[in-house]
């Protein structure tokens, strides 16, 4: 049989999980094969990447979008319960599609729209026209797009859902983790020497860096691991900027947390000679750094070499 796409394993997920325990990704992926009497060689069968089955793959997406609308939670990373939304919807009896998601719940509508992959030849049907007050199709574009435009725009969607996946990582790690990883992509982004302060001694510092590989000036760090719903606001700031007085008196120094600062702080911020990195920012910095990812297929874009056939 043909591998069922991942809109089509939504139901089988949710089936998976439908006791209300907190199950692990092998042991769902195992339960939906085993309902689909999948053979061993479907279950082999690689992406082009040859780093991850097509199954595994499909069954990560389907995960993906039931958690964008609402019908899972994740207790722990790779980990997976259905929520009391997603018990509803499964023991109704209606079919599951990205019709009626996007109709229904509204955070997932918006990850619809904003992934903006549909093919522009195709006319808008069942699966990509819902979700719009005007009847327009969700994700559609408004005119036909080049290859390189769809090729920037699914780019464009795998690196958003790697970067929200990245920062739930960190989120689950400890906060001395966080600060050694601070440190860390500093030294990627080629800056000099660094190292994490002391706990017990830091004063209000977790980090120290050179700004250089020769060691001429140091930037002092304040790493927070809060939750990404907080909003950091000007006091945070102004304490750092006290610890900045010394002694040492350093003059530059990195704020960097997983959540948001207010704009009263990055006002502050910026009269103080204090960069501030957010979730949002930090999860660019690590996936442009390769810090905490792998590459899992390169494509290179050629053009003819208009020169070379110049005679």
């Amino acid at each position: 049989m043909a591998l069922p796409k991942y809109n089509e394993l939504y139901t089988l997920f949710l089936a998976a999980v439908q006791d209300g325990k907190v199950h692990g990704m092998a042991e769902i992926r195992a339960e939906i094969a085993q309902k689909l009497h999948l053979t061993q060689d479907e279950l082999e069968q690689k992406l082009s990447s040859g780093k991850q089955t097509v199954f595994s793959n499909r069954v990560g997406w389907a995960k993906t979008y039931l958690k964008k609308a609402g019908l899972l939670h994740s207790p722990k990373r790779g980990s997976f319960q259905i929520s009391e939304e997603g018990y509803r919807l499964l023991t109704s009896g209606e079919d599951i599609t990205n019709d009626l998601l996007c109709g229904r719940y509204s955070d997932f509508a918006e990850f619809w729209a904003s992934r903006q992959v549909a093919n522009p030849s195709k006319k808008a049907g069942p699966e990509n026209t819902a979700g719009r007050a005007d009847g327009k199709s969700v994700g559609q574009p408004e005119a036909a797009e080049t290859p390189q435009e769809t090729l920037d725009r699914v780019y464009g969607v795998i690196n958003k859902q790697l970067a929200e996946d990245l920062l739930e990582a960190v989120m689950e790690q400890s906060p001395s983790f966080f600060e050694n990883l601070v440190v860390d992509l500093m030294k990627c982004m080629n800056y000099g020497d660094g190292f994490v302060t002391k706990t017990s001694h830091d004063e209000g510092i977790d980090g120290i860096i050179h700004e250089d590989k020769l060691g001429f000036n140091l930037i002092y760090i304040q790493a927070k691991r809060w939750n990404p719903n907080t909003v950091i606001g000007k006091p945070e700031i102004q304490k750092f900027a006290g610890a900045m007085m010394g002694p040492p008196r350093i003059e530059k120094g990195l704020f960097i947390s997983t959540a948001s600062f207010s704009q009263g702080a990055r006002m502050f911020a910026e009269a103080q000679h204090i960069i501030l990195v957010d979730g949002q920012k930090l999860t660019e910095l690590m996936i442009e750094c390769g810090l905490g990812v792998f590459t899992q297929k390169a494509y290179f874009i050629k053009q003819i070499d208009n020169d070379f056939f110049d005679e």
